[in-house]
């Protein structure tokens, strides 16, 4: 029979014979165990599966906010850290080391990754984003650290990255790793490689390993400072190439002596009220400027050449989008060519230069009132993740001649995003003053025309549209010659009626009443009696309509695509 002692200091009794076996179980209880300290579990969500690269105090403070918040839009799926005694401590498991990145980020099918580690080297971070990015996944970095282990919280740290609230959707996590197989090994150009747009696909093509990477600009400064984000310091200047688009000698010498395999265009005039006072400028860039690019690429045998234009160019009524719609054109009539040529159309970007977000932040910390232009307006948003990864899955499916769009579901009020961004900066919700439409703007915009097609594409995402009449496009490249001829004078009036006369839709401009008598008799100006405008007198012009509506400098008008 088994025995247990009573106390240290008393022989050990038998127990009762009678006593059913079963019994010394019941009778004893078992001490109680210490409880786990709850830890927030991951809730079903449409949100990008994230990995948290750092699994310290910050790493696991952002997990545990992500985790309770998912209107952040991303679920954390584990961490990667160098330390592995820090397995122990976290809430998600521990995938690796950083040298892991790539295959950890493939094996889990990540789509985002997070770098929280405060103070990692620079030389680091760029190995990290760089094979995040060449595994297909958006690589973003986590600011403040030292303000954010002093708050509770640190999910307002990535105040910047919680978009979907600001879009009207969840952020879709659109480049694809077969993308890679476009870029790894080949050589790409990267127009407009400085502006906001140029900067954030250079570094997802840089982390898809093509063999050479050329960053070409006309502004030396972007030039210099995304040199050193990519590389550490200028190591290879024959990379970085100062050009014009315009100028088609520097083109021919630069694509002769670079012989890329890939380009992707994304320098462009595209402030659409400033285009409206100089038609000329945009048409010699937009139109032009692509033009020419394309005639060089065929010369030199570039394989893939990717445009990227706007939602303006739907239907346009301003000159960024008819400029932005003839380039579009450009690519389409070379729909046969030995050079694969596609158009992307890019909705507002958020976080990009001059964009909305912009102005409104700076609006918002003046406590100025926030310039809105029509209560009702409305915008299609992407964020400038999903417009590179779009730009990057267009040059995989391509074949000729597409235009591509991101499904970015419903368009967004901006006056609710207007709202919905001061709640997120902590803000009191601002005055607003509607300031009106201004010439080329329209209340809302659309992703496709009335004389376009949609039909689907290996993305579930992404649409093509392709003309109902292509023939009613075929007749477009005759009549550019005359147009450029129009804008090298400098005739804002001759182009404008030559986009009306290629683009049926797009207003033309009023014709000049011819002069009245009381103009010929009095030449001079009047000093008395209400005015004497001269030629204009029967109808204001259009440009005299422009300037007599107040213009307002700051008015965070989403023009940048």
């Amino acid at each position: 029979m088994t025995t247990y002692p009573a106390t240290p200091a008393q022989p050990a009794r038998p127990l009762p014979k009678a006593m059913p076996k079963a019994e010394p179980k019941a009778r004893l209880r078992p001490l109680p165990q210490p409880q786990p300290r709850p830890q927030p579990q991951p809730q079903q969500s449409d949100g990008l599966r994230t990995l948290i690269v750092g699994a310290g105090e910050a790493g696991w403070a952002l997990a545990r906010d992500l985790l309770r918040v998912p209107e952040f839009g991303l679920v954390p799926i584990g961490f990667l850290d160098d330390d592995p005694s820090k397995s122990g401590n976290s809430m998600l498991p521990l995938l690796g080391g950083l040298d892991r990145t790539e295959s950890v980020v493939s094996a889990r099918r990540v789509e985002a990754v997070v770098v929280a580690i405060p103070g990692l080297p620079a030389e680091r971070f760029r190995q990290v984003a760089a094979a995040g990015a060449a595994a297909g996944a958006s690589v973003r970095y986590l600011p403040s650290f030292i303000a954010a282990l002093r708050r509770d919280v640190v999910g307002g740290d990535l105040r910047a990255l919680d978009v979907n609230r600001l879009i009207g959707r969840q952020e879709v996590h659109v480049v694809s790793a077969e993308a890679r197989r476009t870029i790894a090994g080949r050589r790409v150009l990267v127009t407009g490689a400085g502006g906001s747009i140029g900067s954030e696909l250079c570094r997802q093509v840089y982390g898809f390993g093509p063999s050479r990477l050329f960053l070409l600009d006309h502004d030396e400064s972007n030039l210099h400072r995304l040199q050193l984000e990519l590389y550490g310091s200028a190591v290879d200047d024959d990379d970085v190439v100062i050009s014009d688009i315009r100028d088609r000698a520097r083109l021919e010498q630069v694509f002769r002596d670079l012989r890329p395999d890939v380009v992707f265009h994304a320098a462009a005039h595209k402030h659409l009220p400033m285009l409206e006072h100089h038609p000329c400028e945009g048409v010699k860039s937009n139109v032009l400027g692509t033009d020419q690019l394309a005639q060089v690429a065929m010369k030199t045998g570039v394989k893939r050449f990717i445009l990227i234009s706007t939602d303006k160019a739907a239907d346009p009524i301003s000159i960024l989008g008819a400029t932005k719609r003839l380039a579009e054109v450009i690519m389409q009539a070379r729909h046969s060519a030995p050079t694969v040529f596609a158009a992307v159309r890019f909705g507002n970007v958020l976080g990009s230069r001059g964009s909305l977000l912009d102005v409104l932040a700076q609006q918002l910390r003046s406590g100025e009132p926030v310039t809105v232009t029509h209560p009702d307006m409305t915008r299609f948003f992407m964020t400038i993740e999903e417009a590179a990864g779009l730009v990057l899955e267009a040059s995989r499916m391509a074949a000729g001649g597409e235009v591509f769009v991101l499904d970015m579901g419903k368009p967004v009020r901006i006056l609710d995003l207007v709202r919905a961004f001061a709640e997120q900066m902590n803000a009191e919700q601002p005055a607003i003053r509607f300031t009106g439409l201004r010439p080329g703007e329209k209340l809302s915009e659309s992703l496709f025309s009335g004389q376009e097609q949609r039909r689907p594409t290996a993305h579930p995402r992404i649409h093509a549209a392709t003309s109902a009449d292509r023939y009613g496009t075929s007749y477009v490249p005759l009549g550019l010659p005359g147009l450029y001829a129009a804008a090298e004078r400098n005739d804002a009036r001759e182009v404008r009626s030559r986009l009306a006369r290629l683009l049926p839709g797009f207003p033309a401009p009023v014709p000049a009443p011819p002069p009245t008598a009381a103009a010929v008799a009095t030449p001079g100006p009047s000093t008395s009696g209400p005015s004497t405008p001269g030629p204009s007198t029967p109808g204001p012009s259009p440009k005299s309509t422009t300037a007599a509506r107040p213009l307002v400098a700051a008015a965070p008008y989403p023009d940048d695509f």
